[in-house]
This record gives structure tokens, sequence and C-alpha cells, in this order.
């Protein structure tokens, strides 16, 4: 029974670190981790706005309101959403670096940083439920998780 248990542990700890799963109507769909062209983070002629993460409500009837969720990367970069923003079953948003208008009509939101926040080389992304609880996570690095090279990866 003891040996059981060491491969139970075993297997658990050899299984790729790349997602937690948490039981959240919200999930990253994905991460534009590399923008287009040569990085710029001017906030005028800048390409930071290029960059983004994709969440998304799979709750096939739930609407779920951004305010109070929480999104940040292995260095503790964050951005926590502020305002009202509603996703409606099977809706999404994107979290844009850079400055603009926040439009659920047109599924975006926008962080009023233009720093780049997602590494080109992998990073981790952190999605966090108002009251502290994990919602979803995920690693990436290019070699593993871009086959395309086009800068974007989708985890659901």
């Amino acid at each position: 029974m003891v040996v059981g248990l060491a491969v139970a542990t075993l297997v658990a700890t050899a299984t790729p670190a790349s997602a937690t799963e948490y039981s959240s109507a919200l999930k990253i769909q994905g991460v534009q981790y590399n923008a287009p062209g040569r990085d710029d983070n001017r906030c005028v002629g800048g390409n930071t706005s290029q960059e983004y993460l994709t969440i998304k409500n799979y709750s096939k009837t739930a609407t779920v309101n951004l305010r109070g969720y929480l999104v940040k990367d292995a260095a503790g970069n964050s951005f926590k959403f502020t305002a009202d923003h509603y996703l409606q079953p099977g809706d999404y948003v994107r979290l844009r670096g850079g400055n603009g208008n926040d439009s659920d009509g047109n599924n975006v939101v926008y962080r009023d940083n233009c720093n780049f926040i997602w590494n080109n080389t992998g990073d981790s992304i952190y999605l966090y439920k108002p009251t502290g609880a994990g919602a979803d996570s995920h690693s990436y690095t290019p070699a593993r998780d871009d086959a395309d090279g086009n800068g974007y990866v989708t985890f659901h």
C-alpha cells in the first residue's frame, strides 16, 4: 500500500506544471505574448496594445462581472479590473497593454500601462477571483507551446 502512495506521488510530481484546473467559469483562453513587430513600449506609436490576454466565460448560463478579478504574471506585475465589465456566457474580453477605451461591445479592456507584461521567452499567468481564490493559471514557453511561432498561445 505504501508503494501505491509513492507511485501516486511520483505521477503527480511528473505531471507538467503548465496549468492548474480550478472550478471557475472564467478561464484564460490564450495570450498574445509577443506583439507583432519590434517591441516598442512607447505609449504613442508603440505596440503594447498588440500584446493581450484573452479571458473567456465558459459558463453556459452565468454572466460574470470582471470587477475585482486580478491578473498577475510570474514577476508579480498585475492588473485588477476595477470597473464593471460583464461577460455573457461564451463571451470573452481581451486585456490589452497600452491605453484605450474599454468597451463591452468591442470586448476590450486596456491596462493603461504601456509596458509589456508577458515575457517573450515564457511566463506564468494567474487569474484570481475577487475573493482572492484562484480562477485559472497557465505557464508557457515559445518552444513548447507556440509551434507556429506567431506569438500566440491557446490554453482552452
